[in-house]
């Protein structure tokens, strides 16, 4: 079995190495595209530019120049999907269960699929649309463990003569199933929540032996992960290779005493989450029916309803901000400009941060839900690669926050520790949880995940 255990390693190494690539690539190009548009703007202030209101630079301007570079990458990312990748579009993670559970579909497993998947959930995430590259991230997983694992390639041309007796249906499955945790493991660096994943969602068809293998697997991911962003930044070595800096991981450090009332608002955000959850569903569903009834069926009209939607969430950026800015010209803003102009993993690190009672308004924090929910319900399902998990998180936040923010409102800042528990962050995080599990329907393995993000 030594043979099994070295591809399963090799497997976990390189969804590592391919999620790490994902992260700073997807890092690199939001940097790009907002220095451009600062660039922008101190040029339009040098040039004495001003708007009606009186303010330095040239908002309209600012939305053309954000929404040209967002626009440029939707169009590729849908394009991608759509013409190079069909069987990847809009996540792959439905056909990698179905495929696992019996289903045979075609091209699921091509090279193809494999590059234009990459190149569709990179410039998706960094357009600015509200998805995130999890679901991607499973399907590009489950597609290193077939290949690894059979080394050969029909499209190829390739049939390398090692390791020939994993070329078996049972085997393949095997090895597609600890790819697709460990692709999930690479994002949340939760080797744990990896294998419960796959155990309560992906596959239908387990052994104990499986179960370590895919484990392993995904601790070899979430290490190769771990080590190449100890010592890489946007591509950049920074000089401490292997070491892991505990405050980029830890949101919660210290304990937090419990209060028997605290369970109140958390069994109302649990009902909370499901509401919105069912919500949240029903009205994709709704959407994808519509879009596979009149977009679908025609490439380009499928391009042109994702480019619609990155106008409407470039708007949304540009123009909300506007409304809480207190520097327009440098982006310099309040709350609601640190909720939007990062990218939804650095929203949500924000949400959660604890000790921050009154950082964030009610008239940030029901904006940006508003809009979050109902344009990630759109986008869901759209012509990208794209997952689910980082907007389902980042709309839990945003209301868990705001009954945090009520709690905070009618109680006041508490510092004692009777009352240590009124805390916005710590609602946040119990809300993203609420809402993720009350779309995806997941528990055990959400339970995991959600504590490996937070400590």
């Amino acid at each position: 079995e030594w043979d099994r255990w070295l591809l399963m390693g090799l497997i976990g190494t390189a969804v590592g190495i391919l999620g790490f690539l994902i992260h700073q690539i997807i890092d690199s190009l939001i940097k790009l595209k907002w220095d451009l548009v600062e660039n922008y703007l101190q040029v339009s202030k040098r040039s004495n530019l001003y708007l009606s209101t009186g303010q330095d630079g040239n908002i309209h301007m600012t939305w053309l120049c954000a929404l040209g570079f967002g626009l440029a990458m939707v169009v590729l990312s849908s394009g991608s999907a759509l013409l190079i990748c069909p069987a990847g579009s809009p996540c792959g993670l439905p056909e990698i269960i179905g495929y696992l559970n019996g289903t045979s579909i075609r091209h699921l497993f091509n090279i193809k699929t494999f590059l234009g998947t990459f190149v569709s959930c990179v410039l998706a995430v960094a357009s600015g649309l509200f998805c995130g590259p999890e679901g991607p991230m499973i399907h590009l997983g489950a597609l290193l463990g077939c290949g690894l694992s059979q080394l050969q390639s029909d499209t190829l041309g390739i049939h390398l003569p090692i390791f020939t007796r994993f070329r078996n249906s049972a085997d393949k499955r095997g090895f597609i199933t600890a790819g697709a945790g460990a692709g999930i493991a690479s994002v949340f660096r939760a080797p744990i929540g990896g294998l419960l994943f796959t155990l309560e969602e992906v596959s239908s068809f387990w052994d104990i032996r499986l179960a370590w293998q895919t484990f392993f697997c995904c601790l070899m991911a979430t290490f190769t992960m771990d080590l190449l962003s100890s010592s890489l930044c946007g591509f950049v070595y920074r000089g401490h290779f292997g070491f892991f800096e505990a405050e980029k991981r830890i949101l919660f450090w210290n304990l937090l005493d419990m209060n028997i009332l605290a369970f109140i608002p958390t069994i109302l955000l649990g009902m909370l989450g499901g509401l919105l959850g069912a919500l949240f569903v029903s009205l994709n569903i709704k959407i994808n029916k519509l879009r596979m009834r009149f977009f679908n069926s025609i490439p380009k009209l499928s391009l042109r309803k994702t480019s619609k939607l990155q106008m409407r969430t470039t708007t949304y950026y540009i123009f909300t901000l506007l409304m809480f800015c207190i520097s327009p010209h440098l982006l310099l803003c309040v709350a609601a400009a640190a909720l939007l102009i990062e990218n939804g993993k650095q929203g949500i690190a924000y949400l959660f941060k604890r000790g921050t009672h009154e950082e964030f308004g009610y008239a940030s924090l029901c904006t940006a839900l508003a809009f979050y929910f109902i344009l990630s319900c759109w986008t869901a399902g759209s012509a990208v690669a794209s997952g689910l998990v980082i907007p389902m998180l980042y709309t839990g936040a945003l209301y868990g926050r705001i009954i945090g923010l009520i709690l905070v409102s009618i109680f006041g800042v508490q510092t004692n520790e009777y009352g240590a528990w009124i805390d916005p962050g710590l609602f946040a995080a119990i809300g993203a949880a609420s809402f993720f599990s009350g779309v995806s329907r997941l528990t055990i393995s959400l339970t995991v995940i959600m504590v490996s993000i937070l400590s």
